[in-house]
């Protein structure tokens, strides 16, 4: 059958569909556990946890789910973010981001204070754990956490943007790699070149890992139904990662807005833009993504820049200003028609079935 794949073996999982693991309190256990137990791999983004916050999250996973679930962490959680800033900097940055706050009638924040790594506090919860599937992101596993995950029986899967990525990624000895194409939604989490420079679509980087890599790839990016699942296993994909359909549910954490606009005219067109957390992202396009293209090195880094723009968020939403917000989209949601999570799970795995099936008649 087209689900006896090479992930669905290393996985422990009936079918090669993995739900994309949401950073931002956009992920939920009812959103990972519905995946999971319909033969799917469940995802929830933690990289903004706390130990204690990913701990406990676990343990309601566990809880709401007996099959494999994946715990998705960033390898690297911020851009020179541990240095002071200096004030010529936040000044340029006041300067660019300032008639925004004005136009919202809210204050200026002060300067953000350094940010300090929290990946390997993190990362140990995860050794402690012991989830299924660990990805990871923005980066390589040390060869010390691969062995211990090795060890405990934990699958790891680094995800790239460009060949040069999935090289290091299997050099490093990770179980599985995302192959992130350009149409994703949210983060480009490139860490070799800059994500501005590391852009190939999801088909093509599929084709250019699988000829040069021996690591079974997992396709993401631009994939929404059994269409995609279909092309990415036909391009010698072992599985499928889908995100923004399944942000778009009712079981994920996004706003209800926020999923409205994923099923309206605005999903038609998509920005990356650094204007928003400091890295570069996918999302429906907003007026000042439009604004500060061409000025990023008035932009804040990751996180601090996430933390400068939290206000405005908040205020934005409040006053329904929703083209001061950047909603994360892929590319694809101008296709996305369910709204629940086991609906879209049974669309995919009955239309693919019906698919490989018609193929053979």
């Amino acid at each position: 059958m087209w689900y006896n794949t090479k992930a669905t073996e290393i996985l422990g999982i009936q079918y090669p569909i993995l739900q994309g693991p949401f950073g931002g309190n956009l992920s939920t256990v009812q959103l990972v556990s519905t995946v999971s137990n319909m033969g799917g791999l469940g995802g929830y983004g933690a990289y903004t946890l706390s130990p204690d916050e990913i701990f406990e999250v676990d343990k309601q996973i566990k809880a709401a789910t007996d099959k494999p679930y994946n715990i998705n962490l960033w390898v690297s959680d911020h851009d020179n973010a541990d240095e002071i800033i200096s004030e010529e900097g936040y000044g340029q940055t006041r300067q660019l981001f300032q008639p925004y706050f004005n136009e919202l009638g809210i204050p200026f924040p002060d300067k953000p204070a350094p940010f300090k790594s929290r990946f390997e506090n993190q990362v140990q919860v995860i050794l402690d754990v012991k989830p299924k599937v660990f990805s990871f992101m923005f980066g390589v596993l040390s060869a010390d956490i691969l062995e211990q995950c090795k060890r405990l029986g934990i699958v790891t899967v680094g995800a790239a943007t460009t060949l040069d990525e999935a090289i290091v990624l299997e050099n490093s000895g990770a179980d599985m790699i995302i192959a992130s194409g350009f149409e994703a939604g949210g983060h480009r989490p490139s860490f070799l070149a800059p994500a501005e420079t590391s852009t190939t679509g999801t088909f093509a980087l599929v084709q250019l890992i699988r000829e040069k890599v021996k690591t079974p790839v997992i396709a993401a990016g631009g994939i929404a139904n059994s269409k995609g699942v279909a092309a990415a296993l036909a391009l010698g994909a072992s599985a499928a990662q889908i995100g923004t359909a399944f942000l778009a549910t009712d079981e994920s954490n996004a706003l209800p807005i926020h999923r409205k606009m994923l099923f309206s005219n605005a999903a038609n067109h998509t920005t990356l833009s650094r204007a928003f957390t400091g890295r570069l992202g996918r999302g429906i396009t907003s007026r000042i993504a439009k604004e500060t293209v061409g000025k990023e090195k008035q932009i804040l880094p990751f996180p601090l820049q996430t933390t400068l723009m939290s206000s405005l968020r908040k205020a934005a939403i409040e006053q329904q200003k929703w083209d001061m917000i950047l909603f994360w989209s892929g590319q694809i949601a101008p296709i996305l028609k369910h709204t629940r999570a086991k609906e879209l799970m049974q669309s995919i795995i009955q239309e693919t079935t019906s698919y490989f099936n018609d193929l053979k008649s």
